[in-house]
Order: structure tokens, then C-alpha cells, then sequence
């Protein structure tokens, strides 16, 4: 981690948006290297912070995905549903007690035992969301449920229990496209977690 704090001044912000989260228009003057300062203009969306989770089984070296509709994708192009890790906003909760209950919701399975692996901004070049990564096992008596996720939030998730090297090829061919779900797929591989 770098120890140079960066330096700004004259940080003048505009509300854009609320209805959904807030986007702000921020102007501000940021310190270079060279100590010349310059004046700089941003938008930031601010969604809040956000944790995923990969479930894996080592017995059947297979990992549970979510296949779901999302529109920003869709309006950039994407004609397909999206295949991703279960994931969900914090909403003032830890992220651990949040992954759980999105874990149970979308993919039915109730994990108790979790391991945070890493945290990471997604998109800092826009977006302030921070979202901290976990990977869980589970066995076939977790599920308690179909999962699907909530009905009134809009969603309508089908879940996938995919072979790992399923998981890895698809990445390869494009069908797996999130960059959250490729990060802890490639965790999982890189550390041998599971065969590929």
C-alpha cells in the first residue's frame, strides 16, 4: 500500500441523483507528483458496499453459480442472462451476516462456516462500492431451499451447480463475463482448492 497520502483541497460537491443510491458531480484540486495543483471534475456513484460469495464442494468439485437478468449489461450490449456468484449490497449489515442471508436466498443453501478471502474496488473510476470476497464449502444437506432470490426485490435467479472445470472453461469462452465471479473462480484454481 502506498504511504503517500494523496492531497485535495476545495472539494465542492453537486447532487445529480437520488433516486436510486447517490450520484454526485464533485470539482476539487488534486496535489501531482511534480507539486503543481490541478483542478479536476469527477462523477461518483455511491451504491454503498457490497460482499460475494462462491460456494465450492471439493467432494464433487463443483461450485454453485446464479444466472440472472442484469439491464446495465443489457443496454451496453450483453444479450444474455448473466452467470455470476451470489452477491448483495450491505444495507448496514457486516459483511458476513450479509453474504449468509444472500447465500441462502439466492442460491438455497444456508452456509455457516465462510472465509473472507480479499477486498476490492470494482470500478474506482466511477463507482465507490467496496465489496469484500468470500468462499465457502458446502454438502448437499445445506440446502434448504431452491433459493431463486426475492420476488419483491425483483429478482428471478435460476441457481447452477456447475463442474469446476465447467466454471474454468467458461471464462475462457465468454460465458462466464463478471469480473467478481472470475476473480474467485481463478482464487479457487490458483490455490487448488478444487481440481481443474
Amino acid at each position: 500500500m502506498s504511504t503517500k497520502i494523496p492531497q485535495v483541497r476545495n472539494i465542492q460537491e453537486t447532487l445529480l441523483s437520488d433516486n436510486w443510491y447517490t450520484l454526485k458531480k464533485y470539482t476539487y484540486e488534486l496535489q501531482r507528483r511534480d507539486g503543481s495543483w490541478q483542478q479536476q471534475t469527477r462523477e461518483s456513484y455511491d451504491r454503498g458496499n457490497g460482499a460475494v460469495i462462491l460456494l465450492y464442494n471439493r467432494v464433487k468439485n463443483t461450485i454453485v453459480l446464479i444466472r440472472q437478468f442484469r439491464f446495465p449489461l443489457y443496454i451496453n450490449g450483453y444479450q444474455h442472462l448473466l452467470i455470476e456468484a451470489a452477491a448483495g449490497l450491505l444495507d448496514n449489515a457486516s459483511p458476513e451476516q450479509r453474504i449468509r442471508a444472500e447465500a441462502e436466498e439466492e442460491t438455497g443453501f444456508r452456509i455457516e462456516k465462510i472465509e473472507k478471502i480479499f477486498e476490492a474496488y470494482m470500478s474506482p473510476g466511477s463507482v465507490t462500492e467496496k465489496l469484500y470476497f468470500y468462499i465457502a464449502e458446502y454438502h448437499d444437506q445445506d440446502r434448504i431451499s431452491s433459493g431463486g432470490g426475492l420476488a419483491e426485490e425483483g429478482e428471478d435467479i435460476e441457481v447452477l451447480e456447475w463442474p469446476f472445470p465447467k466454471a474454468l472453461a467458461a471464462i475462457k469462452t465468454g460465458e462466464i463475463v463478471d469480473g467478481k465471479t472470475i476473480m474467485l473462480i481463478q482464487h479457487l484454481a490458483l490455490n487448488n482448492i478444487l481440481t481443474h
